[in-house]
């Protein structure tokens, strides 16, 4: 089995590229920065640091939204340059494996395929693999046994709930309710009581340094933004209480779509559920006491684990690499021929 493998999850807010030979991951935030709307200005990190804060004719975009790709030419045109620039060795014949969505179209799956297989890098093969099967092999979870695994990725626009047996998913929900939707609930909830207008980076850093599972966080910290009443900007000390509040309501929604996936779930795949536990991933699975929360709404453990948000990319090349998984990535090639 060559070296020359790449496993690639485009998410929302970040893109993680694993690459074989080096054993190492890059992760970079999937941004573009674009001048007369088709010319990439800044891209990655350096794109998200303008976010929110570039002149008018700068446009920052972000190209995969809602767990989906919206912008094509443009994330193709930054990938190539990103991986050029970032993995010097032979791009040319590589094999990349990308991670897609459950509950997308075939359409939308194909854009994942052809943003690879049509483009100057010339892959040797382009294969999709289902996110949540990804992910719990990057978890270390076997999961062609014909054992029950739940799997709950939290991410910045999608969460996916996925009941796992047999190397195929038995019941999966997508839904639209991730990061963004949270720091867009704190930005609302400050607006709302304090009438002070923050901005998304903000919100975010309340989320990371604040958010909580439970009530009860007494760390606190000072954020800026305008005052609606004076116009001006003014700092003010938020507490964690603050963010608990705005931010409870989306998290007991993902609770109830977990119960509600456990309500359909076959008696002999719940008992192994129970018996395993939970598995949350995705960098929003990060909000302190989370897992307190999930374990008292469903009376299941909950397992976490250390970077939560690079579990699918390193189950990718697991898979592309390791005979026994390989069956479970597919190429879109074939689907079109058929």
């Amino acid at each position: 089995m060559t070296n020359n493998v790449y496993g690639i999850d485009l998410g929302t807010c970040n893109m993680k590229i694993y690459c074989k030979a080096t054993n190492k991951i890059l992760n970079e935030k999937n941004t573009i920065a674009l001048v007369n709307k088709d010319q990439i200005y800044a891209y990655g990190d350096d794109a998200y640091a303008m976010y929110e804060k570039a002149p008018e004719e700068i446009q920052v975009t972000f190209p995969v939204a809602g767990g989906v790709i919206a912008d094509l030419n443009n994330l193709q045109n930054m990938l190539q340059i990103y991986l050029e620039k970032n993995l010097k060795g032979k791009m040319r014949g590589a094999e990349f494996i990308v991670a897609v969505p459950t509950d997308i179209t075939e359409v939308e799956k194909k854009a994942f395929f052809d943003i690879f297989y049509r483009s100057r890098l010339k892959p040797k093969s382009v294969l999709l693999c289902e996110k949540p099967i990804a992910d719990a092999v990057g978890l270390g979870l076997d999961v062609n046994e014909p054992t029950g695994v739940m799997v709950v990725d939290i991410g910045a626009d999608t969460t996916e709930i996925s009941v796992i047996s047999l190397g195929g998913l038995v019941l999966s929900d997508l839904l639209h309710a991730g990061g963004n939707r949270i720091d867009e609930s704190i930005i609302t909830y400050v607006k709302r009581k304090y009438n002070l207008v923050i901005g998304q980076k903000t919100a975010q850093g309340m989320k990371e340094n604040l958010g909580s599972g439970i009530a009860g966080n007494k760390e606190s910290m000072v954020v800026v933004g305008r005052d609606l009443v004076s116009g001006l900007p003014i700092e003010k000390e938020m507490t964690g209480e603050v963010v608990y509040e705005a931010i409870k309501d989306n998290l007991n929604t993902i609770c109830n779509s977990i119960k509600m996936i456990l309500e359909k779930t076959p008696p002999e795949l719940a008992k192994d559920i129970i018996h395993s536990g939970i598995y949350i991933t995705g960098g929003s699975s990060q909000i302190h006491d989370l897992d307190q929360l999930f374990t008292s709404i469903t009376g299941i453990r909950i397992n976490t684990c250390e970077e939560p948000e690079e579990c699918v990319v390193r189950g990718l090349v697991k898979i592309v690499s390791d005979n026994k998984f390989r069956h479970l990535a597919y190429s879109m090639r074939s689907r079109i021929l058929i």
